[in-house]
């Protein structure tokens, strides 16, 4: 089954450019994951556990790099044509 997310990153930091492209670059090294970036979120799309289990290792891995940080996920089971606009 496939997954899609939309994912944003609020670091409680005054830098929090940084953390939030690291993030984005750590997302990109999942081959298997469609990625698309826009001003105010990040939309993820690929297979359910793939995705749940890098958004756990990533999410994780920020905050041990970056301290405290905010994300927040909306999910909607199927895959989504990321590159639709309107």
């Amino acid at each position: 089954m496939k997954l899609t997310a939309e994912i944003s990153m609020y670091p409680l930091k005054e830098n929090y450019l940084e953390p939030i492209q690291w993030f984005i670059d750590r997302v990109d090294s999942y081959s298997n994951i469609e990625r698309k970036t826009n001003a105010m979120a990040t939309q993820i799309c690929g297979d359910y556990r793939e995705v749940m289990n890098m958004l756990a290792i990533e999410m994780q891995a920020a905050h041990e790099k970056w301290g405290k940080a905010v994300f927040v996920v909306k999910f909607i089971g199927g895959e989504l044509n990321l590159s639709h606009s309107q």
